[in-house]
């Protein structure tokens, strides 16, 4: 996963801005970890839309109020606005341990040419190696809510068996045999969807098209 910043400089959201701008750095924060890839801009009134959302399933999914392990999952900032001032504008009430790209890096238009994001907001998925899991995770964000993230890990085979919400410890039952089903229906039913436009912004009232 971190040869996809091979050689760029990732921010932490905090308010140091601290920079992870060695390889070492960017693969701690990243192994074994689903990786979301945020395509958005302050200006953008979908993106205003989809934002509250998409912060609350992170913040449910990583805060230690809401979970006893933060799950394996971060998210960067690829952003798509027009001024530096409208990104930090856009990342100020953002969650901290989002990370984003330099205004400055033409990386965030690469990426968006990378995997063909054609509107706004959206959400790409990738697995730890690099791979592409969904390109629909702005919708699935917004059908599923945090239950979608489950549905990633065990088609990602992501190597986290910590993550219980609280209210589920007391019940909680072991694993079944049933796992790899699930995984395969969730290969099926995105099989199954291939129509879709890649993006994740949803219908035809998306973003604009041609972003890049």
């Amino acid at each position: 996963m971190a040869s996809l910043f091979s050689g760029r400089i990732l921010i932490c959201n905090n308010n140091d801005q601290d920079e992870l701008d060695t390889e070492a750095e960017v693969s701690r924060r990243l192994e074994n970890r689903l990786v979301l890839l945020f395509f958005g801009a302050g200006a953008c009134p979908q993106c205003q839309a989809f934002v509250p959302i998409l912060k609350d399933f992170f913040v449910r999914l990583t805060d230690e109020f809401y979970v006893l392990r933060a799950a394996q999952l971060a998210l960067v900032y690829v952003s798509q606005d027009s001024t530096e001032e409208q990104q930090d504008l856009f990342l100020k009430d953002m969650p901290t341990k989002w990370l984003f790209l330099p205004f400055e890096d033409e990386l965030r238009r690469d990426l968006g040419r990378q995997f063909s994001v054609e509107r706004l907001p959206a959400v790409v998925v990738l697995k730890p190696d690099g791979d592409v899991l969904t390109r629909d995770g702005a919708d699935e964000i917004q059908r599923l809510g945090t239950a979608c993230f489950a549905n990633w890990q065990e088609a990602a085979e992501v190597l986290d068996r910590n993550f219980q919400l609280p209210e589920d410890l007391e019940d909680q039952e072991p694993r079944s045999l049933t796992e790899c089903l699930r995984r395969r229906k969730y290969r099926v039913e995105k099989a199954a969807r291939g129509g879709r436009d890649p993006g994740g912004g949803g219908g035809e009232e998306g973003g604009a098209r041609g972003l890049f």
